[in-house]
């Protein structure tokens, strides 16, 4: 149970890892914070960053109960 945790945890860190740096970044500078506010009211989210964004929270969601679950059984 111990090992099957850990490689939950790895894989899922792996994985986690990797969506959060195929995410397109915010713009940088006064203006992209004021393009990516305007963005993130309207919703302008569209295509891949949409999937990797749902791919990140799942990811993270693994994570945690992988966390969770091998803190138990220690």
């Amino acid at each position: 149970m111990k090992i099957a945790l850990i490689v939950v945890l790895v894989l899922s860190s792996i994985g986690l890892i990797a969506t959060v740096l195929l995410q397109s970044g915010r713009s940088a500078g006064l203006s992209g914070a004021i393009s990516g506010a305007g963005e993130s009211i309207f919703g302008k989210k569209k295509g891949m960053d949409e999937l990797f964004a749902k791919v990140t929270a799942i990811l993270a969601a693994v994570f945690l109960l992988a966390s969770l679950g091998l803190s138990m059984v220690q």
